[in-house]
Order: C-alpha cells, then sequence, then structure tokens
C-alpha cells in the first residue's frame, strides 16, 4: 500500500537528488533535500485539509489529482509562479524573467521579495477565509470545545466570516501604511497593493469554493437518487456514467483544491529563499516536496485516517489559521520559517494524540458496555 501511494514520489525524490548532483554538485544535492524537506513540512496540513476535500470525488479525479494536479503544483506554482511574479511586478517578458532568474540570480530574488506583500495578502486572506469557515461551522464533533461551541453559535450571523477577514485585511493594510509613513512614505503604495491583493484573495476563495460547494450540494443531490437511476438504466440497458455524474462537482472541488495548494504553497516558495536563490534548484526541492504532500492526501484517504482520527482535521485548520495569520504578519516583520513549520506540526500533532485519546476512551467504553452484557444475571429461572 505504501509503495503503491508513495512509489511516484520515490522515484522523484530520486530522479531530482540526482539531477542536483549533475547541476551543481554535492552542495546542490544538500540544499534541494533541506528544501524537499521544508516543504513536506510546511504542507502537512495542506494534505490533511486535501483528504478532507478528496475523500469526496472518485477514483477517476483522485488520479487527475495525482496527474495533472501534480504537474500544476510541482511546475505551475514552484517554477512558473516565481517567474511570472517576477514579470508582472518588473514588467518585463517571461523570457526576460526567465534569463533573469538563471543569470542574475540576486536581482531576481529582490523582485520576488519586493513582490512579497502582494503575494502574503492574497494568501492570507484565501487561508484565513478557509478557518474562519470553518470554525463557524456548528459540527457534531468538536474539538477544543470551549472555543468551537460559542464560535459555531457566532457563526449563525451571515456573512460574518467576510466581515472579519475584511477587518483583517484593513488592519494589516493600515498599520502597513502607517509604518511606511514612519519610514519616509517610500513604501506608502505598498498598503494599496495589500488591500488589492487580499480583496483578490478574497474574491477567489468566494468564487470557487463558492461553485466548488454548489456543484458539491447538486451532487449530493444526485447521489440520493441514485439507487433510482440505476433502476432506469437496467430498463433502458444504459449505463451510467460515474464520472459524468460527479463531472461539474469533482471538476469545481479539484479547482477548489488547486487553488488551496497555490495558497499553501506560497509560505513554501517565499522561504526557499532564505536557503537558496537558484530557480532550479528550487524547483527541484519544492517539486519533491509537493510530490509528498500529494502521495500524503491520498495515503490519507485511502486508509481512512481522518474517519479513524477524527480531530486531525480541526489540528489541519488551525494550522491554517495560525499560517495566515503568519503569512499576513510577514508583510511587514519578516518569521522564520522553522517556526512555521513547527505551529503546524504541533497542532497537527495535538490533534492526532487527542484523536487517539478519543478511540482508547471509546475502545474502553465498549469493552465495559461487553463485560457488564456477559456477567449480567438472565432474569427467570
Amino acid at each position: 500500500m505504501v509503495l503503491k501511494t508513495f512509489g511516484w514520489s520515490f522515484a522523484v525524490t530520486a530522479l531530482g537528488l540526482v539531477a542536483a548532483v549533475f547541476y551543481g554538485g554535492w552542495t546542490a544535492f544538500g540544499i534541494v533535500a533541506i528544501l524537499s524537506i521544508l516543504e513536506i513540512s510546511l504542507s502537512f496540513d495542506n494534505a490533511v485539509v486535501n483528504a478532507g476535500i478528496l475523500k469526496k470525488m472518485n477514483a477517476f479525479w483522485q488520479r487527475i489529482f495525482l496527474t495533472i494536479g501534480v504537474l500544476i503544483a510541482v511546475f505551475g506554482m514552484r517554477l512558473v509562479f516565481p517567474v511570472v511574479i517576477v514579470a508582472i511586478s518588473a514588467k518585463m517578458g517571461p523570457v526576460e524573467a526567465v534569463d533573469l532568474a538563471l543569470n542574475n540570480k540576486d536581482r531576481y530574488q529582490e523582485l520576488v521579495t519586493d513582490a512579497h506583500p502582494a503575494i502574503a495578502a492574497f494568501g492570507g486572506m484565501f487561508l484565513l477565509m478557509i478557518f474562519l469557515d470553518f470554525i463557524f461551522e456548528d459540527r457534531d464533533i468538536q474539538w477544543l470545545r470551549w472555543i468551537e461551541r460559542p464560535l459555531a453559535k457566532l457563526g449563525k450571523v451571515d456573512m460574518l466570516s467576510v466581515c472579519i477577514a475584511l477587518a483583517v485585511l484593513l488592519i494589516t493594510a493600515f498599520t502597513f501604511a502607517t509604518h511606511a509613513h514612519q519610514h519616509g512614505g517610500a513604501h506608502v503604495d505598498k498598503a494599496q497593493t495589500v488591500l488589492i491583493s487580499g480583496i483578490a484573495g478574497l474574491i477567489t476563495y468566494m468564487v470557487v469554493g463558492g461553485l466548488s460547494g454548489f456543484f458539491e450540494e447538486r451532487l449530493e443531490e444526485e447521489e440520493e437518487r441514485e439507487h433510482e437511476a440505476d433502476e432506469e438504466a437496467a430498463r433502458t440497458g444504459k449505463k451510467r456514467s460515474a464520472v459524468a455524474l460527479a463531472g461539474k462537482a469533482a471538476f469545481f472541488m479539484f479547482l477548489y483544491l488547486e487553488v488551496l495548494d497555490a495558497s499553501f504553497s506560497f509560505d513554501g516558495v517565499i522561504g526557499a529563499f532564505a536557503i537558496t536563490n537558484d530557480i532550479v534548484l528550487m524547483a527541484l526541492g519544492l517539486g519533491i516536496g509537493a510530490m509528498y504532500v500529494r502521495s500524503l492526501t491520498v495515503y490519507l484517504v485511502r486508509q481512512g485516517t481522518l474517519d479513524d482520527y477524527v480531530y486531525l482535521e480541526h489540528g489541519a485548520h488551525y494550522a491554517i489559521g495560525a499560517l495566515a495569520v503568519i503569512l499576513m504578519v510577514t508583510i511587514q516583520y519578516q518569521i522564520n520559517e522553522v517556526i512555521t513549520g513547527l505551529v503546524g506540526v504541533v497542532l497537527i500533532g495535538a490533534s492526532f494524540w487527542s484523536s487517539v485519546r478519543r478511540n482508547r476512551a471509546l475502545a474502553a467504553a465498549e469493552g465495559d458496555a461487553g463485560a457488564d452484557e456477559k456477567t449480567e444475571v438472565p432474569s427467570g429461572t
């Protein structure tokens, strides 16, 4: 099972590390290995959240996620995305941007760093909305009840998550503008950039998430009528296609997953510059990490891990909330990537341990109930 799920990841790891040695020797090998570990540690919460969405999709769309989705994640976000940012921020053509990335690495890193406020605002708002919508939803299973119960009641207020997200964005933009004025106003325009980028992130979440939710509801309605449809198909002699049935719903969930992955990858791409500004090594290292995140997502789905450890999804969403706040803070202050990674690992680790304790308590309760039944004396003689 492990080899089947992680086989491609192992193969890409071997190829990537060999390519790194040929490209830049053993130093490059070490850099790519470090970047791979960085990406996996920063994106473990991504895998848990992805698994929660992916388990609703059929086998066909899971394969699409592992093939086309990987191409988008590895080549799109880890290789093309930084170049596109440089091209837009420096107002140059894509060919010039690639040439800059390969031949003038310091200038390339400088341009990507200049674009960080826009990236952080977009990704931060998208991830913040995911967290807020999760935490304001009334759930049967609650992890930190003292937080989640009152917030679930507050969640009944319409558009509360949007209002809070916009308030956070305004405070962030205002703080950034004030900070810029204190330094002579040289970066006042960045406040406007943060505001526009944050609103774009919010709109992206609402459009993609809204369409995904709409078609997911449609899919559930179709599934409720599935038995009748199968009977009708049997009468007419035509077999209904499961892929066609889940087509629109699965497509928009897939689109939602890709935007989600893009938002998660922002911190990895920016963090990678703390280790190297070589775009080839970045693509190799982050690409290997992205493969493991995808394989881990599928593994969680196929093993039913989220059903067995019910608080994992809660821990992942708290990690998303923390990452959203960290991204917004990094607009003005630098935060070490180790801290970013550790926050996610600690929250998910805590939720996993809580799940284990819950499972043990349930098993003990069932064992006690079974023992009571066996020792019960039958009435009547």
